[in-house]
């Protein structure tokens, strides 16, 4: 060199190219020691883990550590159906371990409760059962031959009958014509209540809490009566929901007679 000093000759390589250093920790890593565990270690482990599982099992499903203290009951809108009846349909299936609490049978128990439409439930831990129901809303309220009332939903389920119709909710009368009573054979009753309640059902709610009756003449022949005296003709069920967007406008129009049976050519009238 230059300044007369000697250069650092390259550090030596094996003949495969490898670094002396890279050699060194190579063996170092071969040869570390390394955890192993002796048969006896082994099953002292696996007892232990059997031992800590049976335990758990048994707080879980047999002991009453965790047993249900409480329903809570979610959902219930009002008197006619409170959140003890659905406690008492439940019964013993929410007794005892929460984790052993049969959650679908629980369920079909308060869904057979004939105000509630669905239910949930759920473990709440670590003593709580929890109930969320849906209650049944009335549509429309059929009235029988013996003047009470029957309550229906919007898809047609009958879940209450009273001696009054519920506010708001619109009257299903059969007021049949002889020619409708001439062909009860082929359009039953029932038949004409179900076109009735369906019309009922796709009532937008500002024109359901007007219409105080539903009258059905024959399946063709559906009239509402709105509070105040006005008329609507409504005709059969069919276009129910294209017939409530005609009513929606035509009642912004001064008149006692309202025509949308053809929806297509609504009129008013008186």
């Amino acid at each position: 060199m230059a300044d007369g000093r000697l250069a650092d000759p390259p550090p030596a390589r094996r003949a495969g190219g490898g670094h002396p250093r890279d050699e060194v920790e190579f063996e170092a890593e071969e040869y570390a020691p390394r955890l192993r565990l002796s048969r006896r270690g082994v099953l002292v482990l696996g007892a232990l883990g059997a031992a800590v599982l049976g335990v758990l099992t048994w707080v879980l499903f047999l002991s009453s550590v965790l047993d249900v203290r409480s329903v809570a009951v979610q959902g219930v809108q009002d008197d006619r159906l409170t959140a003890d009846q659905v406690r008492a349909a439940i019964g013993g299936v929410g007794s005892g371990p929460l984790a052993r609490v049969d959650l679908e049978d629980a369920r079909r128990r308060v869904e057979a409760i004939p105000r509630v439409a669905s239910a949930e439930v759920w473990r709440g831990w670590p003593h709580t059962l929890r109930v969320k129901i849906t209650q049944r809303k009335a549509v429309a309220a059929v009235k029988g031959e013996d003047g009470r009332f029957t309550q229906v939903d919007a898809v047609g389920v009958s879940f209450a009958t009273e001696s009054a119709a519920p506010e708001g909710v619109p009257v299903v009368e059969l007021q049949l014509s002889q020619q409708a009573k001439d062909v009860e054979a082929v359009i039953t009753r029932p038949q004409l209540v179900q076109g009735a309640v369906m019309v009922a059902a796709r009532l937008p709610a500002e024109v359901a809490q007007r219409a105080g009756a539903v009258l059905v003449h024959s399946y063709d022949d559906i009239q509402l009566q709105l509070n105040g005296g006005a008329t609507v003709r409504w005709g059969s069920p069919e276009q129910s929901d294209r017939k409530a967007r005609v009513l929606v406008a035509l009642l912004h129009q001064k008149g006692t007679n309202f025509d949308v049976s053809t929806p297509d050519a609504p009129a008013v009238s008186g």
